[in-house]
């Protein structure tokens, strides 16, 4: 059911009339350019998808902690953390490894991305993004496995250049500092700039301390989310501490460090060249669900973090924009990416502290290219990927510093994957009013596993080999006959090919019970419809909606398995149920997105967004049951005012109930993380403004959460954080 709270917030602006009509032009047009629907600049009006833009602009005034926040603040994308360090992204009811992050066109998508809950996209640094454009829905025609949800594309800043023989050096800085966990972040760029060559180099640092939840809570949950306890080292001995300020999630801090490179050399008007160098690495990230789960009212673990996580990018762009008889515009990008993970953890009173290493080094090469002849514009591409996967893990005796051999994650003798695959997309103006979307890919996948070791799990077999492909398609209509309205439809379809994760991980995922490798496990593939519509009223209000039913096919899910024959298993020195990734469900996910925004003045705006999503799982024997990832209602509205010095943002955000009767109970949804209800509704009222100064002199200053509000989101096994004060001082030469 719809929760009436979140209706009429998003129904407030439509009795927020003024007087003042005074709209701007630019305002009513729908000539946005966008990019990442087809990897070339479009106008955002002749394109089928449902597309999110942040700009540059809105990065900076809307202030995000990090990426996560930055896509949550839209309220389009909902997120759900696991701790201080996480964020992870879900575009219409898909999540983790079934949505696609991309960096400066390369894919940060890996082998090793699973299907519960990610926080890689914190590895991006919001301060040197000069956007944000998220396309809703299948996408694999354009950018091939993965893509079931949707695509979200960050793209950093280019170096400018000065035009002429003179040298020009640029600089920018800021400091922030927030009051809920204690932020303090620092950020510097440098940009030197001659007539044809343009370097930026960026560097942040950011600190968080643990962060502090909101205090004021629901009579009907008076200690739901407190921390009572936790546990600490003491003389050689575990010890659950009382925690004086049970507000205070002890276990949520860390820090980051993210440094940015970006060289360009264009040597004439139609030939550019970029050289992108990034590199992010984290302390050590506490797991701060895990450190809460009690067994025997004391803490279940003693230590549970992610270590150091490591991001390293370079990669060669090239762009030619001279038309020849096969391009107009051609597109050269090869990437090289080298990442590291891990997990260590150690049960409380327990002295073996157990650590996994991952490391992935990632091979891309894309060649995009656009014709236009007539009617018709034409891109077509390849793409080319390359994954290896390294994966060690050993126990330490946290006395004795005694070093022993543990069970990997993955197979120990390492993982392959290897990617492939060809498109052709042609949108055919049949005028300046209607547009044809067609678009075809094909994708062959390959994946090899090695098991040696076999001293913890007695494999059957001594490795993995699979290679699937798939054909993608979308077929989309676009009708705008002016600038204030447009309709599409849209049919798009996509697919996973089940990773190395997916396929072929060992882990134990709770208590009792143990996940282990199917080969036999097959692609997952959505067919997806859509019709959306954008229209201005009387020059002042626009109105915005999607409605979509995805049919997901072959979702692969985790299952009651057996394993040479039997259904338990002695690991990990425990009886333990047998699991198994399995294509095991058919399920449909279907809902609408709603958007106005009213221009009360050429001052003066409001916007509000409203989401909802259903997913049910079709039953092999009737009947239908709840999927995971589907988030709740959520939406946000705003009220912002503006002119030359002064910004300020009055702004809400909002959930709908989860029922726990809407809890997928065996999936990813983390029932035990909520109240027994489920997971309650809420909504924040936050304010921000930021004044110019001078022109090289900016600052803001934000109260989020003002009633100090104790919430989480859906899926999240940490609180939000209460009344938070945050101070930003940016400066520039």
């Amino acid at each position: 059911m719809k929760s009436k709270i979140l209706t009429a917030l998003f129904l407030i602006p439509c009795f927020a009339f003024g007087q003042q009509r005074n709209l701007s032009k630019d305002t009513l047009q729908l000539n946005e350019v966008v990019i990442a629907a087809s990897k070339f600049e479009q106008k955002k009006r002749t394109l089928p998808f449902q597309i999110e833009q942040i700009t540059a602009s809105q990065i900076a005034f809307r202030n995000p902690q990090n990426a996560a926040d930055l896509l949550m603040q839209t309220g389009q994308v909902f997120v759900q953390k696991s701790q201080g360090g996480g964020g992870s992204p879900v575009l219409r009811g898909f999540e983790a490894n079934r949505v696609l992050l991309v960096i400066d066109g390369v894919r940060m998508n890996n082998a090793i991305y699973r299907g519960g809950h990610l926080q890689n996209v914190l590895r991006l640094d919001p301060a040197l993004l000069e956007r944000v454009e998220v396309v809703m829905g299948p996408s694999s025609v354009v950018y091939g496995s993965e893509a079931l949800g949707g695509v979200m594309h960050f793209r950093t800043r280019d170096p400018r250049l000065s035009g002429s023989k003179k040298t020009a050096i640029d600089a920018n800085a800021y400091l922030r500092y927030s009051s809920a966990n204690e932020e303090k972040t620092g950020h510097v760029d440098l940009s030197w700039s001659h007539k044809k060559w343009g370097i930026l180099t960026s560097l942040t640092r950011a600190t968080f301390g643990n962060l502090r939840q909101g205090g004021n809570r629901s009579a009907t949950y008076p200690d739901f989310g407190k921390l009572l306890f936790y546990a600490t080292r003491q003389n050689g001995q575990d010890v659950a501490t009382i925690n004086p300020n049970p507000n205070l999630q002890v276990g949520s801090a860390y820090q980051q460090t993210d440094f940015y490179t970006k060289v360009l050399f264009q040597p004439s008007a139609t030939v550019k060249h970029t050289l992108n160098v990034q590199y992010s690495t984290t302390s050590n990230v506490p797991r701060y669900d895990r450190l809460t789960e009690v067994a025997n009212n004391l803490p279940r673990f003693a230590e549970w973090y992610y270590g150091p996580e490591k991001r390293f990018l370079a990669a060669y762009h090239g762009e030619i924009s001279r038309p020849t008889k096969l391009y107009d515009q051609l597109l050269i990008t090869a990437a090289y990416q080298d990442i590291e993970e891990s997990r260590i953890s150690r049960r409380f009173k327990n002295n073996t502290l157990t650590s996994q290493v991952e490391r992935v080094q990632v091979y891309t090469l894309n060649l995009d290219a656009l014709k236009q002849r007539g009617l018709h514009e034409w891109k077509y591409g390849l793409e080319a990927m390359y994954n290896d996967v390294n994966s060690t893990a050993f126990r330490t005796d946290i006395t004795t510093q005694n070093v022993t051999p543990s069970n990997t994650r993955y197979p120990d003798g390492g993982s392959q994957m290897q990617y492939f695959a060809i498109y052709l997309t042609d949108q055919i103006s049949f005028s300046d009013k209607l547009f044809l979307h067609a678009g075809l890919r094909y994708n062959a996948v390959g994946l090899k596993a090695t098991f040696i070791d076999k001293t913890f799990f007695p494999f059957p077999f001594n490795d993995v080999r699979q290679s699937p492909s798939a054909l993608s398609g979308n077929l989309g209509l676009v009708f705008s006959p002016t600038l204030k309205t447009k309709l599409n439809a849209l049919f798009s379809t996509g697919f996973k090919a089940p990773n190395v994760d997916d396929l072929t991980k060992v882990f134990d995922s709770q208590p009792g019970t143990v996940i282990v490798p199917n080969p036999n496990l097959g692609s997952e593939f959505t067919y997806n419809y859509e019709l959306s519509a954008s229209q201005w009223v009387a020059k002042v209000l626009k109105l915005e909606g999607t409605v979509f039913y995805t049919d997901f096919r072959n979702a692969i899910i985790t299952e009651p398995f057996l394993f040479d024959g039997q259904s338990q298993i002695q690991y990990a020195g425990k009886l333990s149920q047998v699991t198994a990734n399995q294509n095991r469900r058919r399920a449909t996910i279907q809902g609408f997105n709603a958007a106005l925004t009213i221009n009360l003045s050429k001052n003066t705006r409001i916007y509000s967004t409203y989401n909802q999503t259903i997913g049910r799982i079709r039953e092999e024997k009737g009947g239908t049951s709840p999927l995971d990832h589907i988030p709740p209602s959520f939406g946000r509205t705003s009220f912002i005012y503006s002119e030359n010095k002064y910004q300020a943002e009055f702004f809400m955000m909002y959930n709908g109930w989860k029922r726990i009767a809407d809890y997928k109970l065996d999936g990813e949804d983390n029932q035990q993380y909520a109240t027994p209800d489920g997971m309650p509704a809420w909504v924040t009222f936050n304010l921000r403004a930021a004044y110019n100064v001078s022109k090289n002199l900016t600052i803001q200053a934000a109260c989020e959460n003002l009633t100090d509000q104790n919430y989480r989101h859906f899926a999240s096994g940490i609180s939000a954080p209460g009344r938070n004060f945050v101070v930003t001082v940016r400066g520039k030469i």
